[in-house]
């Protein structure tokens, strides 16, 4: 007999490049306003005394390559391209000299966003949560296995429909992969399987059903998207 009132639904994963075991998600830490021109294009100010963050739950998983049903409860779907860092290793107040040992990997990935919907939480005072977390708002590529760190001039792009939407470089990030580790170590143990969304450089707009959206950052697995008919 089970010993569960109803059966768990099935873990979160993600395909790694040229293995046959897969990536188990665990949480999903996404960082906001890490690009000062994206902060700019949504009329906010950057606070660079430290980074900010929101999570996305696991069921928000939704692999490349698929096609996700405009989502319920909004008129106003956009698009940002991330790159995504993979943890390997545990790690609790990690000096940020330190931080580059827990990357397991990386991958590309895209943070929808029900964008009226976090305007009326924003206007409110409220959490993003409707906005950010729901069923298919984390659309992340394979990851690749590599614990080095990426050079800061990689590009990261998006384009929808084969125009380019989002073109930036991986210098701009306010925040490094380093210090985002260290930081998120100071208020979390940080254990293999969790994702960091590194944030989103500008170039963020709506889509609609029957778009393509496709990219990630150069020289990593790149994320595919189409979007479909509302349920």
């Amino acid at each position: 007999m089970s010993q569960f009132v109803f059966s768990p639904p099935p873990s979160a994963s993600l395909s790694v490049l040229d293995r046959t075991e897969r990536f188990a998600v665990n949480r999903i830490f996404c960082v906001g306003r890490n690009y000062a021109a994206h902060a700019a294009e949504m009329g906010n100010e950057v606070d660079r005394e430290a980074p900010f963050y929101f999570l996305k739950s696991p069921h928000a998983v939704l692999e490349s390559g698929a096609v996700l049903p405009y989502p319920p409860g909004t008129d106003d779907l956009h698009h940002e391209i991330e790159m995504v860092v993979a943890i390997g290793a545990e790690g609790f107040r990690v000096a940020k000299d330190q931080a580059q040992s827990l990357v397991w990997g990386y991958g590309s990935g895209l943070d929808m966003t029900r964008r009226d919907l976090q305007a009326k939480a924003k206007s409110k005072g409220r959490p993003w949560d409707l906005a950010k977390n729901f069923e298919g708002a984390a659309v992340l590529s394979p990851i690749v296995q590599r614990n080095d760190a990426l050079a800061s001039d990689l590009p990261i792009r998006l384009s929808v429909n084969g125009q380019v939407r989002q073109d930036a470089t991986l210098a701009e990030l306010i925040w490094s992969v380093e210090d985002l580790i260290s930081d998120l170590s100071h208020f979390y143990h940080l254990q293999p399987g969790d994702l960091i969304m590194t944030g989103t450089p500008a170039g963020v707009g709506a889509v609609v059903a029957g778009d393509v959206l496709e990219g990630g950052v150069e020289g990593l697995p790149q994320v595919r998207l189409t979007l479909g008919a509302a349920e």
